[in-house]
């Protein structure tokens, strides 16, 4: 266990900002974060892991723990269904493509998501009609405090829409260290048709598609869409699409008729956040060296130089704008440090 001390965070945040961490540890192994747990409670934690779904706004006056618990094993099978236990810091579209070249079913529309394993039930990430919740079977994690191990079940995780437990009533307490995720081995359910992958496998001229040709279709899709934080700094998706009332979006439709939804229950729609953005305005749009994707308006950017608050004050003014013209609030999906 080795801690440095003002190590510079740019290499681990996708927005590849350049925030400082008062101290940092590389965590490898289980025991080691235990031990560092013990020893360093005199002082105050933040936990890293991808470093894909935050904003850094200052410096962390903290010591971060990194978690590159790495490893990936089946568990548990049957004849229909696998069990597949992943670490934490497994790199969570390495760990789409090992169980599609498995041939283990259910995560392949989540392929390309940004970040860890270990993050992934923290967000509930989800894409294209699926959630993580659909495949979760339990994850592992260690309690910040007493050091104790705890396995969490899909009921006590408390998933909703990009939340859990561990958002809400449980943040900072526990550092999750595996998921297991619930995963079938053959008569997969695919499911082709949400956004665009219908009409990607049919311009592929695939009819029977199998788990890879839906994984290599979303690929497709979000390449097409999203930039690749290596080329240009960014946490994907910024902002949550907004779930409003019936009511509400009768109103909004009769303002804005061209408005596209999904109904999420009798009572409840959700609006698109970048169909929002970009009505307002915002899309393509560059304030000096930060701005909003060209192709996606859901994509706050750094093309290079911008520190944290540059881009938070650019989320508040798209937050702003939206209230103001839709009478909708939109939320972060990023968090914001």
């Amino acid at each position: 266990m080795v801690i440095e001390h003002n190590v510079s965070l740019q290499p681990f945040n996708t927005f590849g900002l350049d925030a400082k961490a008062k101290s940092y540890c590389n965590i490898t192994n289980e025991a080691a974060l235990i031990e560092v747990l013990k020893t360093q409670s005199n002082q105050p934690i933040f936990i890293l892991g991808g470093g894909s779904n935050m904003l850094l706004t200052k410096d962390i006056e903290a010591l971060v723990l990194h978690i590159n618990l790495k490893g990936i094993e089946v568990v548990n099978e049957t004849d229909d269904t696998v069990f597949v236990k992943a670490m934490a810091g497994e790199n969570w579209h390495q760990f789409v493509l090992w169980c599609i070249e498995h041939n283990y079913g259910g995560i392949e529309n989540l392929s390309l998501i940004p970040g860890n394993v270990g993050t992934s039930p923290i967000q509930n990430i989800g894409a294209y009609g699926v959630e993580l919740k659909d495949v979760f079977e339990s994850c592992e994690a260690i309690n910040v405090n007493t050091q104790d191990t705890r396995t969490f079940t899909k009921e006590d995780c408390k998933f909703g829409y990009r939340e859990s437990v561990f958002k809400q009533d449980l943040k900072g307490e526990y550092i999750i260290t595996s998921v297991t995720f619930k995963l079938s081995k053959q008569n997969h359910s695919l499911h082709t048709d949400y956004g665009a992958i219908k009409q990607q496998l049919q311009t592929s001229s695939i009819e029977n598609p199998t788990i890879k040709d839906v994984s290599n279709a979303v690929i497709a899709i979000r390449q097409s869409k999203l930039p690749a934080p290596k080329e240009i700094g960014n946490s994907g998706s910024f902002f949550k699409n907004p779930v409003i009332t019936s009511d509400q979006f009768k109103t909004l439709q009769s303002n804005f008729p061209e408005v596209p939804s999904y109904k999420v229950s009798d009572t409840l729609v959700k609006v698109p956040a970048g169909w929002l953005i970009e009505q307002a305005g915002f899309k393509g749009k560059r304030f000096k060296d930060y701005g909003v994707h060209k192709k996606q308006a859901l994509v706050l950017v750094n093309y290079g130089n911008a520190n944290g608050n540059d881009i938070y004050d650019l989320a508040l003014l798209i937050q702003k704008t939206i209230k103001r013209i839709f009478n909708i609030s939109i939320e972060t999906e990023v968090n914001i440090i």
